[in-house]
């Protein structure tokens, strides 16, 4: 059997396509679906070839699970099918994210339906079993604790859960999910499935030690590992956060279940933004933390990255990839970044890191998740930071390359020039 392409010791080069899909709307709140906002559902055939002229080994790309399952126990692929054929007749490997904060409509409650977990095993059974000779890679959530605290903790995205026992709910029931979808998966693949785990960096700093803030800054630090924790069944008795969960309604049967369920990444992604993914607390001063009232953060740069590759890799004993950066900014600032963070990257791998991939995201802009409660158009809300950037014409959104792309077509063709070199026989050498 070849083996799994994170074993081949390349550092393997990709991008994704922004897939945030919030479908549910009101008189106040405008659905998100960015394939819509970015016209990918139109121009999805280009944007694939656009991955491959920029030399991507690999693509981080949803399914909209709202569009293939507009009613319950309805399904309608025909969309994908399209995309998937494309996928495979060009040769470039989807990494499938299947859960990328949104449910369908139809599913009362979202994440705290009942069955939830039902629902979402069944859709990713689906989706294995269909595509299984084109997509074999899948992310079963992506960003699993941003799921929770956006849905759960925050109050900003359905069904709106709000504090420490909105998030434990949340975190719990995305989990429960989770496991159920991997063991799906299995199911229609076997050994065959790998399973990149993604989730979003999330570092804390400044007056961590302050009496105001020492509980909060510990209990934060934990708690953004703790969807993948309870996915691999590590929490129980001894975990820093047992405590909080049993006081908001987790029991011994639910840990015990996780535990004997467990699933492990084979790869672990790490979504690291420099400008983003390290909070700081301010002695005196008190931000609640949710979106509407952030924490100021630092830019901690390729250090950052750094220690949160290493983190991940040694708390799950899997290799991992950087599964999102970028910085938005203007040209010059996102080409320091992607210099820089490829050579930290590559720094890592010299030390011994196992780092398998990189992926700059997203392939072309996408808009800002403030755009679901704005009423203005959506180039209001243009974030710029992809290869390509989007350009508002006459025939809607074109796609035009930019210096970033350049550049990282030329680390991707100097790492297949590398592995071209290290594969060639001996006796060809000199």
């Amino acid at each position: 059997m070849r083996e799994p392409w994170y074993r081949d010791g390349r550092l393997h080069f990709g991008v994704g396509v922004e897939n945030t899909f919030v479908p549910q709307s009101s008189s106040s709140e405008r659905p998100i679906d960015e394939y819509v906002l970015t016209e990918h559902d139109l121009r999805w055939r280009d944007d694939l070839d656009l991955a491959c002229a920029v030399g991507s080994d690999f693509m981080r790309w949803g399914i909209p699970w709202h569009i293939v399952n507009p009613q319950k126990g309805r399904w309608d692929w025909s969309w994908c099918d399209r995309v998937m054929e494309r996928f495979g007749e060009i040769g470039l490997r989807p990494i499938v994210d299947l859960l990328h904060y949104g449910t369908p409509t139809w599913l009362e409650n979202e994440f705290l339906h009942p069955d939830f977990p039902e629902f979402v095993s069944e859709y990713a059974s689906r989706a294995a079993e269909r595509y299984a000779t084109v997509a074999t890679d899948y992310t079963p959530v992506n960003e699993p604790m941003i799921h929770a605290l956006f849905c759960g903790e925050y109050g900003y995205w359905p069904p709106y859960g709000r504090g420490e026992s909105g998030l434990v709910a949340l975190s719990l029931a995305v989990a429960r999910g989770f496991v159920r979808t991997q063991h799906a998966i299995v199911e229609q693949l076997g050994t065959a499935a790998t399973f990149v785990h993604v989730d979003a960096s999330m570092r804390y700093r400044g007056d961590v030690d302050a009496p105001e803030h020492r509980d909060t800054a510990r209990r934060l630090t934990h708690q953004a590992f703790l969807v993948e924790d309870l996915v691999t069944g590590a929490v129980g008795d001894g975990h820093a956060l047992v405590d909080l969960l049993r006081s908001h309604g987790a029991s011994d049967e639910d840990f015990a279940w996780f535990f004997e369920n467990q699933v492990k990444p084979d790869v672990m992604g790490v979504n690291y933004y420099p400008r983003h993914s390290t909070e700081l607390f301010e002695t005196g001063i008190h931000h609640s933390g949710g979106f509407a009232d952030p924490r100021p953060t630092r830019d901690d740069g390729v250090a950052g990255l750094a220690e949160m590759l290493r983190q991940y890799a040694s708390r799950y004993g899997a290799p991992v990839m950087v599964a999102e950066t970028c910085v938005t900014d203007d040209i010059p600032t996102r080409l320091e970044w992607l210099d820089s963070s490829v050579q930290a990257v590559r720094d890592l791998r010299d030390d011994g890191l196992d780092i398998v991939g990189y992926t700059w995201w997203p392939l072309f802009d996408m808009y800002e998740w403030t755009y679901r409660h704005s009423q203005l158009p959506r180039e209001a809300h243009l974030l710029t930071m992809g290869l390509y950037d989007l350009v508002e014409t006459e025939q809607g959104l074109a796609r035009r390359r930019n210096p970033i792309a350049d550049r990282f077509a030329e680390f991707a063709r100097q790492e297949d020039r590398e592995a071209a070199e290290m594969a060639r026989p001996v006796s060809d050498v000199g």
